[in-house]
C-alpha cells in the first residue's frame, strides 16, 4: 500500500523532520508500506491561488506537477504535524488547499507533537478539513508531547513504548481503511 507522509512543519529549527523520521522507522517495521515522504519545506506552492477556473503561474504549476501525482498516487497519507496556535501550520493548509480530488475516498492518518496537547489541537482540526474533502481520518493517532517532556532533543519520542504502540495501532487503521477504500475505488470510482 502506497502511503504519503507529509511533514507538515516549515519552521526553522523544526522537529518535523526527526518525528517523521521515528515514525518512518516504525512504519517500515510494519510491512507491507511503500512510504513517500513529502516534506512541504521541499514544496514551493505560493499562498496566492488562481481564481475558479483560472492557471496557476510557472511557480505553482513546477511545484504541483513534483507533489500533485505522488498525492494522487497514495493509497492513504500519514500527516506529521505540530500545533502551532492552537492549529496546524499554514504550509500544510496551503498544500491541502491546492488539492481536490487526490484526497477523495482515502484513509488519513496523524502523527502530532508539540505542547502539552502533544498536537491534538492541530489534528481535530484537520479531521474536519479532510472531510470536507471526502477523505476518512482514522480514528487512533499518534501524540507526542513536548518537546520538553515526551520528545528528546533528537525529536524522538521519550517514551518509545507508549508512542510506538500508538503508532503500530493507527497503521493498522491506516492499512485497514486503505485496503477497503482502493477496492471500493476500482470498483466503483468515487463521485464527490
Amino acid at each position: 500500500m502506497r502511503v504519503a507522509v507529509l511533514v507538515g512543519s516549515v519552521r526553522e529549527g523544526r522537529q518535523g523532520g526527526a518525528v517523521a523520521d521515528w515514525f518512518l522507522g516504525v512504519a517500515r517495521r510494519h510491512g507491507g508500506l511503500e512510504l513517500d515522504v513529502v516534506d512541504l519545506a521541499e514544496v514551493d506552492l505560493p499562498l496566492a491561488m488562481p481564481g475558479w477556473g483560472g492557471q496557476p503561474d510557472a511557480r505553482a504549476a513546477a511545484a504541483l506537477a513534483q507533489v500533485s501525482p505522488r498525492l494522487a498516487a497514495a493509497d492513504a497519507f500519514v500527516v506529521v504535524t505540530p500545533e502551532y496556535n492552537h492549529s496546524f501550520p499554514a504550509a500544510l493548509k496551503n498544500l491541502i488547499d491546492w488539492h481536490h480530488e487526490q484526497w477523495h475516498a482515502k484513509p488519513v492518518g496523524f502523527v502530532s507533537y508539540g505542547g502539552l496537547g502533544g498536537g491534538l489541537r492541530a489534528v481535530e482540526q484537520l479531521r474536519t478539513v479532510f472531510a470536507e474533502l471526502h477523505a476518512t481520518s482514522v480514528r487512533d493517532s499518534v501524540s507526542l508531547h513536548g518537546p520538553w517532556s515526551g520528545l528528546g532533543p533528537d525529536g524522538a519520542p521519550r517514551d518509545t513504548a507508549v508512542a510506538e504502540g500508538a503508532a503500530k495501532g493507527m497503521l493498522g487503521q491506516l492499512v485497514w481503511w486503505g485496503r477497503a477504500l482502493r477496492t471500493a475505488r476500482t470498483a466503483l470510482p468515487y463521485q464527490a
